[in-house]
């Protein structure tokens, strides 16, 4: 009996110290805490194990690697390496800064030991910074932003956590506007005057640099910074003359005068002045500000009036005598509504002239011209007779033969004929002659314009490129002149009678003159060269 204790006993303790030597082969681990740099190549080390079995043999162990991260590792032994690729690197800005995983020992299929593995990503300069989009989209500025403002501010991130400096590049187009005073801060400063006038879009380009890596990646941005408009500029009557230009390269304009001629019969009409209706705009062109219209002086006791929002003007009652009050100066002024010191004066010229019976008319339709072929750059364009061809038109308007000192003389253009003459605002047709060629024939259109009243009548002028030596015809029909065949007493006598009944006709007029002077305006029409219309004016005629 006591034989038989000893041998269970004996057995006991034999089996005992069996699973106690068998169930040590997964003891000796521990937690496992390792680093590893992004971007690894496949099977980079990572850790040894310190177990004591070997997961091989006949008594041997298994491991298995669990958890979020698992799938980052392979055990080779009892070594776990990374398990990377070309198409799956280890990136520390997309799976984190730590890899977790479980390692679990197993014997006999029974779980033995479990040990925690942490695996730390060492960072590596991979990336480039980026600039966040929401910042570099276009601005908005307006003009009146003072200098030394912070106008924007520009970011850029590196997911690598470098330290980034902000630079302006000098080579962009309009990097002269902007600077940035703290490079890391991204604040862009206003370093010069905007004017929306000069410049409505300026354009730079900025830089992002890691200064503190060997690398120096860096990221450019293009910004695109609108300048708005601000109410800086004063209202400007239209047309705007030019007279200089500013530091700014803006144009530097004077008030035109506008002037319109009336007669005394004119009586509630709507003036429509020269060089263009009286309208004014705001300066500052995209606002258009709403314009108040009013007359500062000349006035003359609301014989004229001014819509205050068009600035059209209106004559309320006729002129009585045009001696006494030849021309009227108004003084108009356009305010802005909503800053009423911000305004505009010019002059507005009331002429009264004399009323216009009679359009200007040339003596004949067609005028016949004649070149002779010549090498000089220049030439006067002769008519019958080898004479100076003059056309002219006149008007019965003006007593001194029909000459109207106002009448305008122009070519109507042709493609045949473009370039190749001139008229004097005598009548006096001039050819460049060295871009003619001989038997050449061309019809020009000569227009003469009252340039008061706005009547216009046209003549057509055919002119023959005579060759070298050519003698030029002395009448349409190649006759003699008159007198030549005549005997030279019958035309004495003929000429005596002409000068005859001559002073007898003028000896009648300057009677009929003196008459008439008495009980008439000493100062009509016909003995002053004035204008007469209201249609067309001038601004300088005096």
């Amino acid at each position: 009996m006591v034989t038989l204790w000893k041998l269970f006993l004996c057995q006991l303790a034999i089996n005992m110290s069996y699973r106690v030597v068998k169930a040590s082969l997964c003891l000796g681990g521990s937690d496992i805490f390792a680093t590893v740099r992004e971007n690894s190549p496949m099977g980079e080390f990572i850790a040894n194990l310190s177990i004591v079995g070997e997961p091989a043999g006949v008594n041997s162990i298994r491991l298995c690697l669990t958890g979020e991260n698992a799938n980052w590792f392979y055990l080779e032994g009892r070594t776990i390496r990374l398990n990377s690729s070309i198409s799956r690197a280890l990136d520390r800005e997309r799976q984190g800064s730590i890899l977790m995983a479980a390692l679990t020992c197993y014997q006999d299929d029974i779980m033995q030991s479990e040990y925690r593995v942490m695996v730390e990503i060492l960072n590596e300069n991979d990336n480039k910074p980026k600039f966040v989009e929401k910042t570099i989209q276009p601005r908005y500025i307006n003009e009146l932003t003072a200098i030394n403002s912070v106008v924007f501010i520009v970011k850029a991130i590196d997911a690598d956590g470098d330290i980034l400096t902000y630079i302006i590049d000098s080579a962009s187009p309009d990097a002269s506007y902007f600077r940035i005073d703290l490079p890391n801060s991204g604040e862009v400063t206003l370093d010069k005057p905007l004017d929306y006038e000069t410049k409505t879009q300026l354009h730079l380009v900025i830089y992002a640099v890691e200064t503190h890596t060997k690398e120096y990646y860096n990221t450019t941005a293009s910004l695109t910074v609108n300048v708005e408009d601000g109410d800086d500029h004063h209202p400007q009557f239209l047309p705007c003359t030019p007279i200089s230009l500013d530091y700014n390269h803006t144009a530097v304009c004077t008030n035109p005068i506008y002037t319109v001629n009336i007669t005394e019969m004119d009586e509630d009409i709507l003036l429509n002045f020269s060089p263009s209706p009286i309208h004014a705009e705001d300066g500052d062109r995209s606002l258009d500000t709403p314009l108040f219209y009013s007359i500062l002086s000349g006035g003359d006791q609301h014989r004229f009036r001014i819509n205050n929002q068009t600035a059209a003007i209106t004559m309320t009652r006729r002129v009585e005598n045009r001696n006494l009050t030849p021309l009227f100066q108004l003084r108009i002024m356009a305010s802005q509504l909503n800053d009423p010191t911000k305004y505009s004066v010019t002059t507005a010229v009331v002429r009264v002239l004399a009323e216009n019976r009679f359009p200007p008319v040339f003596n004949r339709t067609t005028y016949k011209g004649f070149i002779i072929e010549s090498s000089s750059p220049a030439s006067l364009v002769s008519t019958y007779g080898n004479e100076v061809l003059i056309i002219q038109a006149t008007d019965q308007d003006f007593q001194d033969q029909g000459v109207n000192p106002r009448m305008h003389y122009s070519l109507q253009p042709t493609p045949a004929t473009a370039g190749l003459y001139h008229i004097t605002q005598e009548g006096i047709l001039i050819a460049k002659t060295y871009r003619l060629r001989p038997y050449d024939r061309h019809i020009l259109e000569v227009v003469a314009r009252d340039e008061e009243s706005g009547e216009a009548v046209k003549a057509s002028v055919d002119i023959e490129l005579l060759r070298r030596g050519q003698p030029v015809p002395r009448n349409p029909f190649g006759e003699e002149r008159l007198f030549r065949d005549m005997d030279v007493r019958v035309a004495g006598g003929v000429m005596a009678l002409m000068l005859l009944l001559l002073v007898t006709t003028l000896f009648l007029l300057i009677r009929w003159a003196k008459r008439r002077r008495q009980g008439q305006d000493p100062a009509g029409r016909g003995s002053v060269a004035l204008g007469k219309h209201s249609k067309v004016t001038e601004a300088d005629l005096w």
